[in-house]
């Protein structure tokens, strides 16, 4: 009768272990956080698989001596935080560096899955750019929300001149979604656990580099 009660204590510890991990392991995979974990950093990859053919570019060098690429949520308040020094970053290396923004909206954001929808729609009209900016200077109207905001994000989309037939029949269409959805899962595979997350030359950087931390490893890179 004793052993029988070891067994059955021992067995259920084994069980809450068992959760435990697959929760961890859930967590890892969704990127869950809002925020791009330290574990991250300083990883290396292969920079042709951090940069796609079909990633969205904000500046392209000629050389592609220095690469920047960011996982980014539109509804992540730490990517609003670090929008405006990613502002600063392209505008003052503009064509001495390529600046390039990949999709990893976190499973938890209602909106945020759909925003890169919104987003990758109006690159189809070659408004990519205005669009990526819209939703920042617009997140803390929308973001957090519960309900869907596709009425308001259509209406940037009226508002930026675009072609709503199009633009409707963009949002809607399962290879948008997939190419949104291929970003997100080729971030995973990378290591990416939230967002933002910045590689340079395939190296992971630190969460959250303040604009002289990044400003400091760009000339560096660009020195080599």
């Amino acid at each position: 009768m004793k052993l029988s009660t070891n067994l059955k204590l021992s067995a259920a510890l084994v069980a809450v272990f068992a959760v435990v991990i697959g929760a961890l392991l859930y967590v890892n995979r969704s990127g869950a956080g809002s925020t791009a974990a330290s574990g991250t950093a300083g990883r290396t990859v292969d920079p042709a698989v951090v940069l796609r053919d079909d990633t969205h570019l904000l500046t392209s060098a000629p050389d592609r001596k220095v690469v920047l690429v960011e996982f980014l949520d539109f509804e992540c308040e730490s990517c609003l935080a670090m929008y405006p020094t990613m502002e600063r970053i392209r505008a003052e290396y503009a064509d001495r560096i390529t600046f390039g923004v990949r999709y990893f909206p976190i499973p938890s954001h209602t909106n945020s899955k759909l925003a890169a929808r919104v987003v990758e729609a109006a690159s189809r009209q070659g408004k990519f750019e205005a669009m990526y900016q819209r939703m920042y200077e617009t997140q803390t109207q929308w973001g957090e929300s519960g309900r869907s905001q596709e009425p308001l994000f259509r209406s940037f989309a009226q508002d930026l001149g675009l072609d709503m037939g199009r633009f409707d029949n963009d949002l809607g269409n399962p290879a948008l979604a997939e190419r949104v959805d291929r970003d997100f899962n080729e971030g995973i595979d990378l290591g990416v656990q939230g967002t933002p997350t910045l590689f340079l030359n395939g190296t992971a950087l630190p969460p959250m580099p303040s604009y002289e931390d990044l400003t400091a490893r760009i000339d560096a890179a660009l020195a080599e």
